[in-house]
This record gives structure tokens, sequence and C-alpha cells, in this order.
């Protein structure tokens, strides 16, 4: 008996996970400013470092350029996918620069579909999109629906609509845990994120700022840990890694 109690402690500094513990999922959202460091760097290496650092399940990006001329014709997304190793599905939000611009979603899981659903703007403000990604996990969870996002960064008028438009589309979704994460331009108080907040909740609490992972109370989620990395050059934005429990039965 003093030997299995042993190993039992040693299984648990280790670190080993049981089969009856309830599985958890990594989402990060990154802003990655059209690839481009504020030191002026398109260094894909280096924004692929932090990404795979983090050790995400999920990486929602935004400010993904595709074959534009700022980006020298790289196709962002795919680039990405192949220097950490994920799955990669892009979502256009609008035509820029001689290609497109947008958001990414890369995925250490099977991702099954991938549909990008365009949001209400006005002329003279730029198009933002909603990209909705069915995920296929392999750790005990369920398939689920990761909603990545960028919202009007000039009118909170537009984007208390955009979100509006999202809780039409997926606040009531049956099929699939949801997952809302992006940038939503918006500040804790602000009357977009109180819509939003009235569907999902903020998992970041007081330390969100204008990115966010939201998750809908019904889900079963529970938050173990929030990280903000404070990096200052390779993006105007900061990852924002989200470890997430599933409790549901």
């Amino acid at each position: 008996m003093k030997r299995l109690l042993v190993l039992i402690g040693l299984l648990f500094s280790a670190g080993v996970v049981f089969a009856d513990d309830p599985p958890q999922l990594r989402v990060l959202t990154y802003n990655i400013h059209h690839g481009e460091g504020l030191d002026g760097k398109f260094d894909y290496e280096r924004l692929a470092r932090v990404i795979a650092d983090l050790n995400p399940d999920l990486v929602a990006l935004q400010e993904v350029d595709r074959k534009t001329d700022r980006a020298a014709g790289v196709d962002q997304a795919d680039l990405l996918g192949e220097l950490t190793g994920m799955k990669v599905a892009y979502g256009r939000a609008m035509y820029y620069g001689g290609g497109e611009y947008g958001q990414t979603v890369l995925s250490r899981f099977p991702i099954l579909e991938s549909k990008t659903h365009p949001l209400p703007f006005r002329s003279g403000y730029e198009p933002r999109a909603a990209q909705a990604a069915v995920i296929r996990p392999d750790n005990g969870l369920p398939d689920l629906l990761l909603i990545n996002t960028h919202l009007c960064h000039r009118d909170e008028e537009i984007r208390v609509e955009q979100i509006q438009h999202m809780i039409d589309l997926f606040a009531e979704e049956k099929s699939h845990p949801v997952i809302l994460a992006g940038d939503l331009n918006a500040r804790p108080g602000s009357p977009s994120i109180d819509l939003v907040t009235t569907k999902w909740e903020n998992t970041l609490g007081e330390q969100a700022r204008i990115d966010y992972v939201l998750v809908r109370p019904r889900d079963g989620w529970k938050v173990v840990e929030v990280k903000i990395v404070d990096e200052r050059v390779v993006s105007d934005h900061k990852p924002v890694l989200v470890t997430l429990e599933w409790n549901r039965q």
C-alpha cells in the first residue's frame, strides 16, 4: 500500500492526466497587425514562435493578409499554419491591396468546416466578418464551433449591430458548444460588450481590454487560466490565451 501511494504521488507531481480528469482546451486570440511587427519587419518565424510557445489548441488570428502587396504576396494563413504545424482555415473580410484581408483559425485538431459570415457595415468603413469553424477535438471534447471575428474600430453603433448579428447567428446554436474569440475593439462596460455578455461570458474578467475569448454559460466551460503575454514588438496587440475545462456531462 505504501508503494502504491508513493507511485500515485509521483504521477501527480509529474503532471500525468488521468482518464477521469475533465478535458481542457487552450484558446489563443491574437491580432497580428497584418504580419508586420512594430519594428517594421515581416518576420513570420518570429510570429510563429510566439504562437507555438503558448502551446494553444485553437488560435483565432485577426488582420491576416493573403497575397497582398504590403505583405509581398505572402499567404500568411498558409505560411503560419506551416510554421506552427497546425491546421488552417482562412476567412476573407475584404479584398485589399491586390489580395485579401481577414481572419484565420489555426487548430491542433481537424477543422471540419469553415464559413465566413459578412457583418453589417456602412459605406466608408472596412467590411468585417465572423469566421465560423467547426472543430473536432480528439481529447474527449465534443465537436465545437469557434467564431473568430474582428469588429469595427471606428464606431460603437456599428459594433453593436455587428454583435447583434452574431447573436442572431450563433447564440442559440444547439449542435455544438460555441466559443467567440477575437478583436472586438470595445472596452468592458461599453454598449457592445454589455450586449455580447447577455449571451456569452467574458472569460478574461477585469483583464479584458479589446481582445476577448467568450463562452456561453450553457456550454459548461470553466476558466482554468488566463494569460496575456506582454509582447510589444511582434504586433500592436498582445496574445491572449485562455485555458478552458469542459465540465458538462
